[in-house]
């Protein structure tokens, strides 16, 4: 498994359509807190999933928001 972090961007019209596009999409992301920055204006999300792929990884999200989100493979370091 490798680790991805998903950064989704939309427009502030798009705000409800990001969220909606979740109902009928079947994701362990639905109904978990994440990163957003909607509130305070920068209409972005971001997540951290453990996927085998890219591909994976995207397939997580609606086709809508994985259409307008990046996935780049991460891992943990520690700073000294």
């Amino acid at each position: 498994m490798s680790r991805y972090l998903l950064h989704h961007r939309h427009d502030p019209h798009e705000c409800g359509v990001a969220f909606a596009a979740f109902k009928g999409h079947d994701s362990p992301l639905r109904h978990q807190a994440t990163l957003a920055s909607c509130r305070s204006g920068g209409h972005e999300i971001w997540w951290t999933v453990d996927t085998a792929s890219e591909t994976d990884a995207l397939a997580l999200l609606p086709r809508y928001v994985a259409e307008r989100t990046t996935a780049t493979r991460v891992n943990e370091v520690e700073i000294p």
